[in-house]
Order: structure tokens, then sequence, then C-alpha cells
């Protein structure tokens, strides 16, 4: 049987301009390398890096943790987000995410992220095997 886990997140980029700005190693801190090289080879970053940090968080949300869970530290970089050859997002985890998805009995991460004014907004689903009841 299939579980579904939702998560969503929102976030101004204007927020995530002005905390880049102030903090250029938040990039590195945050992003992993290609996610890096993808962002800034846009016309305007902040949108890509504001839509993929919602996508991370939203990640964090449907895997049951969020940010309260799993601290900021490292959690963030674990999830990328990089574009797939037709360009729509798709998510790839690792270290501790990666087993907390493991965990869960997550075996397909779908990501959507949309960009609108000064917002950018993702939604992820998991799909997972469903809980045997008798384990809780």
């Amino acid at each position: 049987m299939i579980h579904i886990l939702q998560g969503v997140d929102i976030v101004p980029v204007s927020k995530m301009k002005s905390i880049m700005l102030a903090r250029p190693e938040f990039a590195s801190e945050i992003f992993t390398d290609r996610e890096r090289q993808y962002c800034f080879s846009m016309p305007d970053p902040y949108v890509h890096l504001a839509g993929r940090f919602a996508a991370k968080e939203a990640c964090l949300k449907a895997l049951g943790t969020g940010l309260s869970g799993s601290g900021i530290d490292g959690a963030l970089r674990e999830i990328e987000v990089a574009p797939e050859r037709s360009g729509r997002p798709a998510l790839s985890l690792s270290g501790w995410t990666e087993k907390i998805g493991r965990r869960r009995k997550v075996y397909q991460y779908t990501v959507s992220i949309s960009h609108a004014g000064d917002f950018a907004i993702a939604s992820v689903i998991l799909a997972a095997e469903k809980p045997d009841p008798a384990s809780r």
C-alpha cells in the first residue's frame, strides 16, 4: 500500500537576496556546488536560490523533520535540487536525509518549484510504503 508524504514551503526572493548579499558564505553552507553553479548561471540567481531553499525545506517537512528536527547545519546540503535534461527539477538525498528517507520507506521523490512576483514556492511529494501498524 502507498503512503503519501507532502511538504510545502514559500520563500520571499528579496529575503534570500538580502541574506546572500549580507553573508555570501551562506550559499556554500546551504547549496551544493551543482546548485550554486546552476543558480549563478541564471540572469537572476536569487529566484532560483529561493526556489531551491523552499524545495529543501519542503522536503524536510515531507520527511517529517522540518528544520527544527535537523537543524540548518548540514541537512540542507544533503538535499540537492538539480535540473533533469528536460529542465524539470529533481531531488536527490544523501547522508542523514537519505537515511531518514530509507527509514520512512520512501521510493519516489517529486518536487515542483514555481516563482511569482517576490515569492518562490516548492511542493515536495514523497511516495513511501505504507507503515506496518504492528511496528508502531
